[in-house]
């Protein structure tokens, strides 16, 4: 059963979808979920692909577009801010612990690639979520960090001079998340199985989403360079771990930020390697996702 619902955030709404297992009118209070998900998605895409398993395993799962992008509301359109992605998990919490037959004491978090940082990093300070689940989780900061050949004080250099242009321009950048097209990807020489993964996944009717526009508001990357979604995670983030990672470990990082978050988490309890799947083919393929939402339903039932 799913439920388009709005959430109120300051002085704009995000649009969610509230995934319902079947028998939600039942008497028993439900665990929940709130979905965090990668970077540029919209929440018609890999969210909704882990949410609808879940519902389908008994558990509620609330995904929703963040602010500025996809059907949410806010300006500039397309800003990747990681401090706003946490504070709209937060807000999610908020709706969700109103929805009628939801237990407001039984709310997890999944988090999903850039969103398994972004999950990670909101849990630490809002102790409302009980269990923290991810699915081969990226943290931003030492993904762009590690991304700038110059080093990453450079970047913000030249990242602070295109913002003096910006202000006497009146004009705001856009940069690509991906490529395209896979054809501009070979011009580039970007032909590496997880780069050809993504395109395939986010550009082509695979994955497509009209909603999702494959661009960034070129000033969101002073703030990702700046970011950290791991700090304090070994004070603060008290709550039982599942860690979840694609066999195939590639060059996304997210096989070493999953570990690197098994190892800072004071409570870790389950760790499951997929062998055999890359990073971008947890987003869809049904072996790898499934199996995921199966280690994951235990999971939360075991901790919500």
């Amino acid at each position: 059963m799913l439920q388009h619902i709005t959430i109120p955030r300051g002085p704009i709404e995000l649009a969610a979808d509230l995934h319902l297992p079947d028998n939600a009118d039942s008497t028993a209070p439900l665990r929940a979920v709130v979905l965090s998900t990668p970077g540029s998605s919209v929440k018609e895409q890999i969210g909704a692909n882990y949410a609808s398993r879940l519902a389908a395993r008994g558990i509620a799962a609330l995904v929703f577009d963040p602010a500025h992008q996809g059907q949410s509301g806010g300006e500039p359109r397309d800003l990747e801010d990681p401090y706003r992605r946490g504070e709209d998990i937060s807000y999610a919490i908020d709706a969700l612990t109103t929805v009628p037959g939801v237990d407001p004491q039984r709310i997890g978090i999944l988090g999903i690639c850039a969103g398994g940082g972004y999950a990670v990093h909101t849990a630490r300070t809002d102790h409302r979520i009980k269990a923290v689940g991810t699915v081969v989780p990226s943290n931003m900061g030492t993904s762009f960090r590690s991304f700038q050949p110059d080093g990453p004080a450079a970047a913000l250099d030249a990242l602070a001079d295109a913002r003096f242009e910006e202000s006497r321009s009146g004009e705001l950048t856009r940069v690509n998340w991906l490529p395209d097209t896979l054809e501009e990807a070979t011009a580039a020489g970007l032909t590496d199985i997880d780069t050809t993964q993504a395109i395939t996944f986010y550009r082509t009717d695979r994955g497509r989403n009209e909603h999702s526009t494959n661009r960034r508001l070129s000033r969101s990357d002073s703030l990702l360079l700046g970011y950290d979604a791991f700090h304090l995670v070994d004070q603060l983030m008290t709550q039982p771990l599942q860690v979840i990672l694609a066999g195939r470990i590639g060059n996304t990082g997210s096989y070493d930020a999953g570990m690197q978050l098994w190892k800072l988490a004071p409570n870790p309890v389950d760790l499951m390697v997929i062998d055999g799947a890359g990073h971008y083919e947890m987003y869809d393929e049904p072996e790898y996702v499934d199996a995921a939402v199966d280690r994951l339903t235990n999971f939360y039932v075991n901790n919500l």
